[in-house]
């Protein structure tokens, strides 16, 4: 049973109120209540899984319960939940029970963000990476935008901040469909792509989804699309109601990047806007995915009018965010990297990205499947993704908030791999590649799970091997 919003506040209706988040330490639950914080409102939160992310935020004024109790949302004058909570919940329960006012995440974010010029990044892919991109390189012109990023910048440490200026950027989950929530002046949407299939049964009902989004952005502010994209080009060139730009490779593009250059650990490319060089980005971190995600923040930048050159050089500071290629680790030339992906294209960029930062040195995975419905639905994609590797082990799924579906099982992908082992267990796993690797390789924890835990794992044990 799906659970309905009661909450029908006025848009500033938020301050003064105390707030109570159900899954306050996720990452994009906490990273609202760092901003509720920030704004003097009163926040109490609970979590089944203690986390430093609880401890933070106690640490700056939360009232905070490691668990879920009914009584945790008493004296609440609204509830806060995320899609990944059930209505059976028992917190939803007693605030239905007791009349509480209750709104999803996306409403509540909606509410923080009124009153300033709001940006919102979506796409199946690439939302975190570009949405902190933009933050970086806005902080660069002095712009200090407030942001709400599903993952950590790496410069700063943090998912989430209110800034002093007039921007806020978001991170737009289309998961649920419940970014249409946002009404933003702009918005860059990076890809279109059949994803989230617990929600969207075809990739007919994940382009209307974004169709919606598109017609809620203010009439008199942009959007922002990607024109190496299929689908993020067809949903652009059909809109009407306000001013788009595209990005890309393409010779029509808006803001056309040319002279690509792709490093081991960076890439560059040459920017021309509608037909004037405007500089060259370059990235410190690899792949051709990243400039075209720091494309699009450009195009951003120069249809708000910002300076080109500051922004330029606030790309070129970017040292990436949390869980998106990010360098753990180097034992004895052995370097370990986790990593957020979890969709088979996600999953090619990223081994193309390693393969590129290898060198000679060979890509070793350990892959752990996120969802029973998506890995069912992409048993084959995730198995020629994942055979671009030297060698992969296969964690069991991570099932998320899903049930179990009977015969689902990552041993599925290891069957139709050439390079794939099942080895569900954690401890095995990680003794396998520690025994495996050898100097230059590059170790590689994959997917949006709890897989990355075993990143520390894997280089205590590698330096004691090699110790």
């Amino acid at each position: 049973m799906a659970i309905a919003s009661t909450a029908t506040f006025a848009d500033d209706s938020l301050l003064g109120k105390r707030i109570h988040f159900i899954g306050i330490g996720g990452s994009g639950m906490s990273g609202l209540a760092r901003i509720a914080l920030a704004d003097g409102i009163a926040v109490s939160g609970s979590d089944s899984k203690d986390s430093t992310v609880l401890t933070a935020l106690a640490a700056l004024g939360a009232t905070i319960y490691r668990s879920h109790e009914s009584s945790n949302v008493d004296g609440a004058d609204v509830v806060i939940y995320s899609t990944a909570i059930s209505a059976s919940n028992p917190e939803i329960a007693r605030a239905l029970e007791r009349s509480i006012p209750i709104m999803t995440r996306a409403n509540a974010l909606a509410l923080l963000m009124h009153g300033l010029t709001s940006i919102a990044v979506a796409g199946t892919h690439g939302k975190t990476t570009t949405s902190s991109m933009a933050t970086v390189a806005f902080q660069a012109c002095g712009a200090d935008p407030s942001f709400a990023i599903g993952g950590t910048l790496s410069a700063s440490g943090s998912n989430a901040h209110r800034g002093s200026g007039e921007y806020f950027i978001a991170e737009a989950d289309e998961s649920d469909g419940s970014f249409i929530a946002y009404h933003p002046h702009a918005a860059i949407i990076t890809n279109i792509e059949h994803d989230h299939v617990d929600f969207f049964a075809t990739a007919d009902e994940v382009t209307q989804v974004f169709e919606n989004f598109a017609k809620t952005i203010s009439s008199d502010g942009y959007l922002i699309y990607c024109n190496d994209d299929a689908g993020s080009r067809a949903r652009g060139e059909k809109v009407t109601h306000c001013t788009t730009y595209s990005y890309g490779t393409e010779a029509n593009s808006d803001l056309k990047l040319d002279q690509i250059e792709l490093t081991a650990a960076g890439s560059r490319g040459r920017a021309i806007w509608k037909g004037t060089v405007v500089g060259v980005i370059e990235l410190t971190v690899p792949g051709k995915h990243n400039l075209l995600n720091a494309a699009g923040t450009l195009a951003l930048a120069m249809a708000l009018g910002l300076n080109a050159a500051a922004f330029l050089s606030g790309l070129t500071s970017f040292r990436g965010a949390g869980r998106r290629f990010e360098l753990k680790a180097t034992v004895n030339g052995i370097r370990i990297i986790d990593d957020y992906g979890h969709h088979p294209t996600e999953i090619s960029v990223t081994l193309e990205a390693a393969r590129r930062y290898a060198d000679a040195g060979r890509v070793l995975v350990i892959f752990q499947p996120h969802r029973y419905t998506r890995t069912q639905a992409f048993l084959d994609k995730f198995a020629e993704s994942l055979d671009h590797a030297d060698d992969v082990t296969l964690l069991e799924i991570y099932a998320a908030s899903e049930k179990p579906i009977p015969g689902v099982s990552s041993e599925l992908i290891a069957e139709k791999m050439k390079n794939g082992i099942f080895l569900p267990n954690f401890v095995d796993a990680s003794e396998r590649i520690i025994a495996l690797a050898k100097p230059g390789d590059v170790i590689l924890t994959l997917g949006a799970g709890d897989v990355n835990s075993l990143a520390p794992i894997i280089a205590d044990g590698l330096s004691k091997r090699f110790g």
